[in-house]
């Protein structure tokens, strides 16, 4: 395979998402966490021999590894992604497996070109919060999926983080309302949302991650910042005066606080997978 040298033209959310991704990649791989929930989807997809699977946010390439010995010879996994650091990882680490069923693409997931009904499984493990059109994608990737082919997402719940989840609820209070904390809402939201792109047979498998953290890592998250967010180029503290700031901050330091046991600040890690299927239109309307 051959270096990638290409570019993407991403706009500034975008751009800011790779360039996160890019710098994480050195260290991506040092947790199990990220290849747990892949595995997780990749049961829950019920990913089988001969299958032509499409992973959305390859990352460091966990799902296109472990699926392309479930395909085997007569499959195929692409896995895409926006940041070239995580490429060059999975790359590397498909080349070092001498896996030939795999291919690698520096793509934006919102703007993909492949022909209709290309695939059995498209997945997408720690990426769909950052995508950010997420009913038009849907769309699009349900017209790439195979009849009676299923899609698989995983996303943190709303309940995430602990950081984000205080900040959220404290700058309510001043008027300024931020997004869920999985950028898509209540399990009822979630749903709709998949339902509408037409998928059918929605199915919402709920696990818990979640571990205790100590206080000043729950802290670290005033401002936000390790969230970007589509749209919202400025500084959303830069709304507040200078003594509204210094209120709330003590708010949300008050709150952590609060929230603090022996064993630190529980950090909640809900996690949905999302599993939806493309409607066989041969059968619709047949019970």
């Amino acid at each position: 395979m051959n270096k990638m040298v290409e570019q993407l033209s991403l706009n500034n959310y975008k751009q800011g998402i790779a360039d996160l991704y890019n710098r994480r990649s050195k260290t991506y791989d040092d947790s199990n966490w990220h290849l747990q929930i892949c595995r997780r989807l990749l049961e829950y997809s019920q990913v089988s021999y001969g299958h032509q699977i499409l992973d959305i946010g390859t990352g460091t390439g966990h799902i296109v590894l472990e699926a392309s010995r479930i395909v085997g010879n007569s499959g195929r996994v692409i896995g895409i992604d926006i940041a070239a650091g995580m490429l060059e990882k999975a790359r590397d680490k498909a080349e070092a497996s001498g896996l030939g069923n795999v291919k690698f693409q520096m793509a934006d997931a919102e703007s993909l070109n492949f022909p209709a009904n290309s695939f059995d499984r498209i997945l997408c493990a720690n990426t769909f919060p950052w995508i950010e059109n997420k009913a038009r994608t849907l769309r699009l990737w349900h017209h790439f999926l195979k009849p009676d082919g299923l899609i698989g997402i995983h996303t943190p719940a709303n309940t995430a983080y602990v950081g984000y989840i205080v900040f959220r609820e404290v700058l309510a209070k001043y008027g300024i309302e931020l997004e869920p904390s999985n950028r898509l809402g209540t399990l009822e939201t979630c749903r709709n949302l998949f339902l509408n792109a037409g998928f059918e047979e929605i199915e919402i498998r709920t696990e818990q991650h979640g571990s205790y953290i100590s206080l000043d890592k729950a802290k670290a998250a005033w401002g936000g910042n390790y969230l970007p967010t589509p749209g919202q180029p400025e500084n959303t503290l830069s709304r507040l005066s200078q003594t509204q700031l210094q209120q709330a901050k003590a708010e949300f330091e008050a709150e952590l606080e609060a929230r603090q046991t022996e064993q630190g600040v529980w950090n909640d890690l809900t996690t949905w997978y999302v599993i939806g299927r493309k409607l066989d239109e041969k059968n619709a309307g047949k019970l």
